[in-house]
């Protein structure tokens, strides 16, 4: 599948990669990265997409700080690098960048004109944060991080949104996932699922903390939740 070239709000170009259906004509999805950048997971769920039918579309969102990252998890270097752009990432920029990715999903040939979100991570935040700030049409966070300090844009959330919590999630540990969980409560658009003895990027593929029984009930629920919400 290729890359393709998305122009920013600011009228620069950065790159997505592309993943087409057979029919090349659909809904769309805009998979939004984990911090490895836009590596083989990332390309992975794309293609996966692709084949129940969607025009997926996973953007580099680095490109501000190093185009073309791919990343693994499975040395300590490429985690300190990933860290690294972690730590240097612009979340306001990153949210522009999705607005024009979701712009330009919708105005790709075939599009349906749905497009849906779906993240991981770092990916989850944003995720959430393009359900609360965007017209998407449906939004999917998997294990999202800093969701408590964002709490205030809840009632922004008006399409349904999905988010998939890991139980055994470092970043996210009980006493916080349940203010997310008390807070999410006030809005009857947002669905959450605690999967119990999982750990954090439970459903990343080939990836150190996945976990076989959860990414796939997770996945078949977010397959169920696009397919309601984007197909229907």
């Amino acid at each position: 599948m290729p890359d393709i070239k998305i122009k920013s709000l600011d009228e620069r170009e950065f790159s997505g990669y592309y993943a087409a259906p057979k029919s090349n004509q659909g809904p769309g999805i805009l998979v939004i990265q984990e911090i490895f950048g836009v590596n083989a997971a990332m390309r992975k769920i794309c293609d996966d997409y692709a084949g129940k039918g969607y025009m997926a579309v996973c953007p580099d969102l680095f490109w501000r700080q190093q185009p073309g990252v791919q990343l693994t998890d499975k040395s300590p270097a490429e985690w300190d690098r990933a860290f690294e752009l972690y730590k240097g990432f612009d979340v306001e920029a990153g949210v522009r960048d999705l607005l024009s990715t979701l712009a330009h999903i919708r105005g790709m040939r075939g599009c349906s004109g749905k497009v849906g979100t779906v993240g991981y991570c770092l990916g989850g935040k944003l995720a959430y944060l393009m359900a609360a700030r965007s017209d998407a049409d449906a939004s999917v966070s998997y294990y999202g991080v800093d969701l408590d300090k964002m709490l205030e844009e809840i009632h922004d959330i008006r399409m349904p949104y999905l988010m998939h919590i890991a139980g055994l999630d470092k970043f996210m540990p009980p006493p916080v996932r349940d203010k997310i969980l008390t807070a999410i409560k006030k809005n009857p658009a947002i669905t959450a699922y605690v999967y119990e003895n999982a750990d954090h990027a439970f459903a990343r593929p080939e990836g150190q903390n996945y976990n076989k029984d959860a990414a796939e009930l997770a996945n078949s629920r977010t397959t169920e939740f696009f397919a309601k919400n984007l197909q229907g």
